[in-house]
Formats: C-alpha cells, structure tokens, sequence
C-alpha cells in the first residue's frame, strides 16, 4: 500500500468522494452531514491523503487545520472493495503522522451516530481517539459523536 499526500486530480479519487458524500447522506440528516466535496477539500488548510495499491484508489482522507497546533479529521473513506483490509487504520496513522509533522498537537472529529458508523467507532477508539464536546463550529447534535487524540509525544 502506497500513501501520498494527493491533489485530489485523479478521476478515482472524484468517484470516491462522491461515494463518501452519498453514504454520509445515506446514513443521516442532511443537515447533519458535514462532509465537504471535492472543491471544499482543496483548500489551503487541508492536507489530503490516498492509498493507493498499483493503479487501484483504495481510501482516502484528510486534515483540516483549525489553528496552529488542532486540526480535524476529513473525509476518511475506504472503497467498498477494500473495506476490513486495514486501509483505514493506514490511513489514519499516516495522516496522524503527517498532522505531526506539520506541529499538530491535536486531532479531533466529528462522525455520525447511526449503525453504519460503528466500525468507524471502533477503528477511532482503537487508535486512542475518545470522546469529547463540539469543537470549531460545531454544536451538540444526537446525530454527531466528537472525538479528540493529542499527538503530543511526551518527553521521557
């Protein structure tokens, strides 16, 4: 598995977030659904992540940075095919890493509430991620759960 930071130009990385976007709505409100699409994902204060395994998209996702040491979690999505083969863990790991590399203390997110979400739940969870209030611009919602991790490395 290969994971770059992406430019979000390759058409199969269209497709899967537009795959992304029809779940999220699939799966809550509309109103609940904080998803951004492809134009939203191509701002400056995002970092975007694939993986890829030769030419095929395996997942993909992001980080937007809030401030100079919190950043929130975007966008993480695993193609259906590759689903329960450790993209997402990947994934995940790798945009923590590269969320420390930028002076990142912090990782939060926002995640729907539904059945569908509960492997996303246990992925979170198994990586230290744990609940918490609304952040940013988010307010208390039954339909989103907040998680936050530091990625503070603690000096032994």
């Amino acid at each position: 598995m290969r994971i770059i930071i992406d430019d979000l130009t390759h058409p199969q990385v269209a497709d899967l977030l537009q795959e992304h976007l029809a779940g999220m709505y699939a799966n809550s409100p509309a109103e609940c659904v904080f998803a951004l699409d492809l134009a939203a994902l191509k701002a400056p204060e995002i970092t975007f992540m694939t993986a890829w395994e030769g030419e095929a998209l395996l997942g993909c996702g992001a980080f937007k940075r809030l401030d100079a040491q919190h950043a929130e979690l975007k966008s993480m999505r695993t193609a259906a095919r590759y689903v329960r083969r450790g993209v997402g863990r990947a994934l995940l790991q790798a945009l923590e890493a590269e969320a420390r590399a930028q002076g990142i203390q912090r990782l939060s997110l926002e995640t729907g509430t539904t059945p569908a979400f509960a492997p996303a739940h246990r992925l979170y969870a198994q990586q230290g991620y744990q609940p918490c209030g609304p952040f940013a611009q988010y307010q208390p919602d039954p339909f989103s759960l907040f998680m936050s991790k530091s990625l503070h490395t603690p000096v032994i």
